[in-house]
């Protein structure tokens, strides 16, 4: 984004008018040697055998990843609080990979103890982890003076439950020969910080933060052989985002089974940030709204100027702009 001279003037500006040119046909992240994506069969990783442990599998995307990750033969560990709908996931997934293939293990994440059980239990039966998969969270509100019990929650939960696997896992597969892989489930209510649930977007917000720190370690080992992404979900049609399981999908958004496809070929091809598009959104609304919430700290503008009354037509004409440029690219 070029900013202007005086990026702190006075009256309100649309400065950060889109990029022309190839920003957003651009990788999502630095790979040094661009590998060409791997089938399953050759992929260090994802790849049958190899050990998938999910949190949050019980419903949704961590359901989801289960199943895609299971019908690629890989040995699943799934965790979640809710045991009947574990149980349930578990019953599904031994159909597909075999009952020696796949560990139950209710766990809340948010409990050091319960996470070191599953760690312990992952380790004993198959020896590795190739996939480790912090899915687990709750979107339960917190405004920024209400709901202080709801954000101890929301914070025990998606941001600590992260901390508390990585914490316990981590030691052990950076010792393990094979190469493995950490995916954090983030938000992107986590990086353009919409208004209406404070809490949330704190949490998702610190994901991402944990998770690109995360990264940085973790290559800067000198022995890097495990990786870490953060998977940013567009609209999925979930219990989080309204599914009580009665609901017909809506049409602006995708199914779990569409996020985790789409997670799991970006993942295939080496990218840190996986931002999901959906039915509604696609790639470059995103990374628009992305670059505007970024120039709101570079250009010193109102918090949040997205939803500001002196900046919401300009905002929008951004959008515009932004979007007829690229559309002519």
């Amino acid at each position: 984004m070029v900013l202007p001279s005086d990026s702190r003037s006075r009256g309100p500006s649309r400065h950060g008018s889109p990029p022309r040119g190839n920003l957003y046909r651009a990788t999502s992240s630095y790979r040094p040697d661009e590998p060409e994506t791997l089938d399953d069969d050759m992929h260090p990783v994802i790849h049958e055998g190899r050990v998938a442990v999910i949190t949050g599998a019980a419903s949704g995307i961590g359901r989801a990843a289960a199943l895609e990750l299971a019908k690629l033969k890989l040995r699943i560990a799934i965790a979640d609080v809710s045991e009947d709908r574990l149980k349930a996931v578990g019953d599904e997934l031994i159909k597909i990979v075999g009952e020696s293939n796949v560990l139950v293990v209710p766990t809340d994440v948010s409990v050091l103890e319960q996470v070191m059980a599953l760690k312990e239990k992952v380790y004993e039966a198959w020896g590795e982890v190739a996939i480790l998969m912090n899915n687990a969270g709750v979107g339960d509100k917190g405004t920024s003076w209400h709901g202080i019990d709801n954000w101890k929650k929301v914070f025990d939960i998606n941001l600590f439950g992260i901390v508390n696997v990585q914490q316990t896992f981590i030691p052990y597969m950076v010792c393990q020969e094979n190469q493995a892989m950490i995916i954090n489930t983030g938000s992107k209510q986590g990086i353009t910080n919409p208004p209406g649930n404070a809490a949330y977007n704190a949490s998702k917000a610190a994901v991402k933060s944990l998770t690109e720190g995360l990264a940085y370690e973790l290559r800067s080992r000198p022995h890097a052989n495990v990786t870490a992404h953060l998977f940013v979900p567009g609209w999925t049609h979930t219990g989080l985002t309204g599914d009580d399981g009665t609901l017909d999908k809506p049409a602006g958004a995708w199914s779990s089974q569409e996020t985790v496809l789409y997670m799991l070929d970006q993942v295939r091809h080496g990218d840190f940030y996986i931002l999901c598009p959906d039915n509604e959104t696609r790639k470059q609304v995103d990374q628009l709204r992305i670059m505007w919430a970024a120039a709101d700290v570079a250009e010193g503008r109102p918090a949040l100027s997205r939803w500001h009354p002196t900046y919401k037509s300009l905002f929008e004409e951004y959008m515009r702009e932004g979007l007829a440029s690229l559309d002519h690219d």
